[in-house]
C-alpha cells in the first residue's frame, strides 16, 4: 500500500539519512526500482514529474501500474508515489488520482502568491493524509523546459513556507539538473546550515542529485537533507547499458529483439544505479 513520505522523512532526519526519490519513466523503471527497494530493505519514493506522468498516459495509470506492482511483487517496505515539482492543477490531478504525496513548486511565483497557495493545497493534504513538498528558490539546470541557474534559496522565506505546516522543503543550495557543468561552484553548505537552523526538524530536499560528489551529498545529509532526488543518473545508466547491447549485436541474435530481452540490460542498470545511491545515502535496512 502507498504510504505518504511524512514518516519514512522523520525518521530518516532523525537517523541522519537519507530516503531517496527515483524517478520513473515506465515499466521497467518502477519495476527496478521497486525490486531494488525490497531487496534492501529501504524505504523508497517513487518520483513522477508532470512530462512523465503525461508520457506514462496519465496518473490514473501510474497509480493503477504502481498499486499492481505492490501487491504482485509482494512489496512491503514503505513506498510513497510522488508528484515531483508539480504545477497548482497538476497537485489536485495527482490527489485526485491517488498519489500518496505531492510537491507543489511555487518558486516561480512571487513569494506572497507560493505562500497562498501552499498554504491551501497544506490543507486539502493534511484532510487526505498525503505528504507536502514545497520548494523555495529555483533549482538551476533544467526540469520540464524550466531552464535555472541553481540559486540559493532565502532561509528566511523557507522558515516562512515551513511554518505553513508542509511535511518538507526543497530549497535551492546552488544545486541544478541534470549534469553538472564544468563551472560549478558546488552547493552552499552556510544556505543549508542558516536554513536549517530556521526550519528545525522538518526534513530537507536536495534536488539534482545526479553528479553532486559523495562528500558533499553526506555533508548534505548531515545539516538536515533527508530525501535525495536522482533521475538523470538512471536515465544515463539506462541509456548506456541498452547502447551495449545493440551495439554488440546482442538484438540480432536469436529473439533478441523481443522487448523484454532488450530492455533487460537497461533495467539491471538501473538496479545497480539505485543500489550504489540507497547505500550512499545510508538507507539499506531502515524500512
Amino acid at each position: 500500500m502507498l504510504v505518504s513520505a511524512k514518516e519514512m522523512l522523520e525518521k530518516a532526519k532523525a537517523g541522519h539519512y537519507a530516503v531517496g526519490q527515483f524517478n520513473i519513466n515506465n515499466l521497467e523503471w518502477t519495476k527496478a526500482i521497486l525490486q531494488t527497494a525490497q531487496e534492501l530493505n529501504s524505504p523508497v519514493i517513487l518520483g513522477v514529474s508532470e512530462g512523465a506522468g503525461k508520457y506514462m498516459a496519465g496518473y490514473k495509470t501510474v497509480v493503477g501500474m504502481v498499486n499492481g506492482m505492490l501487491e504482485e511483487l509482494k512489496i512491503t517496505v514503505p513506498v510513497a508515489l510522488h508528484l515531483d515539482h508539480g504545477s497548482y492543477e497538476g497537485c489536485y490531478k495527482c490527489i485526485e488520482a491517488g498519489f500518496s504525496s505531492i510537491m507543489f513548486d511555487g518558486s516561480h511565483y512571487p513569494i506572497e502568491e507560493n505562500v497562498e497557495k501552499t498554504k491551501e493545497l497544506v490543507k486539502v493534504c493534511a484532510e487526505k493524509g498525503l505528504s507536502l513538498e514545497a520548494e523555495v528558490g529555483s533549482i538551476g539546470g533544467e526540469e520540464d523546459g524550466v531552464v535555472g541557474m541553481g540559486e540559493c534559496a532565502d532561509p528566511n522565506e523557507c522558515k516562512m513556507i515551513a511554518d505553513l505546516g508542509v511535511t518538507m522543503l526543497a530549497a535551492g543550495i546552488g544545486n541544478i539538473h541534470g549534469k553538472y557543468p564544468e563551472n560549478w561552484q558546488g552547493l552552499s553548505f552556510e544556505t543549508l546550515d542558516a536554513i536549517q537552523a530556521l526550519t528545525g526538524d522538518m526534513p530537507l530536499v536536495l534536488h539534482g542529485g545526479t553528479g553532486i560528489p559523495e562528500d558533499m551529498i553526506k555533508k548534505a545529509i548531515s545539516l538536515g537533507v533527508a530525501k535525495i532526488n536522482v533521475n538523470t543518473e538512471c536515465q544515463l545508466a539506462f541509456a548506456a547499458a541498452t547502447r551495449e547491447y545493440v551495439e554488440a549485436g546482442k538484438d540480432l541474435q536469436g529473439k533478441g529483439y523481443d522487448p523484454r530481452k532488450l530492455l533487460a540490460p537497461g533495467a539491471e542498470a538501473i538496479k545497480a544505479t539505485v543500489k550504489e545511491k540507497m547505500e550512499l545515502f545510508g538507507s539499506i535496512g531502515k524500512a
